[in-house]
């Protein structure tokens, strides 16, 4: 199996490879035209990638190409519509930086309270200026709000209690029980978790439905002089509010993403938030990036890679299907001999009903095996005894409505 790197990784991660028999390539400077052309020359099998951008030109490069592996959690940098109307499987390594996002989280935190950035400016430029930033408010029992509470949220809550800050939260999943079981008090929307909190910070994925969530409507319930911390993805913020409420209501930022990143490692910078005036402190889109964070999501790309050479299953796949496109199960008891599965399946074919999902499990001694075939539409009476009467080694077959 061919793999092509296309970003910094682990030579932890890429002896394991090699070890498991793949043919690794790694390239950390590949972006777009170059990218497509390394996929289409390496004829790789699985593209490997971080922050690199992989747009559908690069996911139609090859036909060989069949995974594409985000060593990180977000994935909004790839192509997934693009990688799904060619069968390519897209999978992510999530939660194997939260501590590292984390701890990114509670250093903005601190630094926006002691303005930390100030302090350093001053001393290098032979300032003394005690009195002007002795004014810090604390963290011990302020409101830490967040918003998202996967791995990330939920690690940056227990440092919210380590630093005995009340804290209160907002999810699409989060309940009132796993609220209680996290130590965290659920909140009804992202702009309760706003009207009640000192310090809001956010860990969503980039999706659809989180674009532009935290706008207006969310920072305008924040108290004047509240933080917000964005360690996640720029997508979900509306940054010109952002900026009418540094302006406005004196709200202090930390940001370790921005709107108009550069594309690659280095170039200029312009975004506007920096022009925003106020208490805006940033970083450079390195939330993940510890050694101990980079070695935990090589080893975990290192494990979906080697098991999908295994079996050909892909763990934390994010283009799958939904599974309740199925509605029916045809079981197909036969003996396990070449050929049987072909008159099942053609006969499917010819009524003209599409195969969902499949697996063949075969019986201990490997004589006989159990296809379990979900299809989109009934079959007739007819094709069911076609099925059973067409090949003598079918040994029985059952047909179920999976749901209405």
């Amino acid at each position: 199996m061919n793999i092509l790197i296309a970003d910094k990784f682990s030579r932890d991660g890429i002896d394991e490879l090699e070890s498991a028999g793949c043919k690794v390539t790694l390239d950390p400077g590949l972006a777009g035209d170059a990218l497509r052309a390394a996929v289409a020359e390496s004829n790789c099998t699985v593209l490997i990638v971080r922050g690199t951008r992989v747009s559908a030109d690069v996911v139609s490069a090859s036909a060989q190409l069949s995974l594409i592996v985000r060593a990180g959690a977000g994935y909004n940098t790839i192509d997934v519509a693009a990688a799904s109307n060619r069968a390519v499987l897209v999978a992510n390594c999530p939660g194997k930086n939260a501590v590292a996002v984390a701890e990114l989280t509670f250093a903005l935190i601190l630094a926006l309270d002691r303005r930390i950035v100030e302090n350093v400016t001053d001393l290098r430029n032979g300032v003394w200026n005690k009195k002007e930033y002795t004014t810090a408010r604390g963290l011990e029992g302020r409101t830490l709000g967040i918003i998202g509470m996967g791995k990330i949220g939920q690690a940056v809550a227990r440092r919210g209690a380590a630093f005995d800050m009340h804290v209160v939260a907002w999810s699409r999943s989060l309940t009132d029980d796993r609220a209680e079981q996290l130590g965290v008090e659920c909140c009804a929307s992202p702009a309760d978790v706003a009207d009640r909190s000192d310090v809001l910070s956010l860990h969503l994925a980039a999706t659809p439905e989180t674009k532009g969530l935290i706008g207006a409507d969310v920072l305008n319930r924040l108290a004047p002089g509240s933080y917000v911390i964005n360690t996640s993805r720029a997508e979900v913020l509306d940054h010109a509010a952002l900026r009418a409420a540094i302006r406005e209501r004196d709200i202090r930022v930390g940001l370790d993403v921005f709107e108009d990143e550069p594309a690659g490692g280095s170039g200029a910078f312009c975004d506007a938030i920096v022009r925003a005036g106020g208490v805006v402190y940033g970083t450079h889109h390195i939330g993940a990036s510890t050694e101990q964070a980079q070695r935990a999501i090589a080893a975990e790309a290192v494990r979906i890679v080697t098991k999908y050479k295994s079996t050909g299953l892909v763990d934390n796949c994010v283009n799958l299907a939904p599974s309740d496109r199925a509605h029916y199960v045809l079981v197909v008891r036969h003996y396990n001999q070449p050929g049987v599965l072909a008159h099942v399946l053609g006969a499917i074919s010819f009524a003209r009903v599409n195969v969902e999902e499949m697996e063949n499990i075969i019986c201990a001694g490997a004589e006989s095996a159990c296809a379990q075939i979900k299809l989109d539409a009934p079959l007739a009476d007819d094709v069911l005894e076609k099925i059973r009467k067409g090949d003598d080694r079918i040994i029985g077959v059952t047909f179920a409505r999976l749901r209405e």
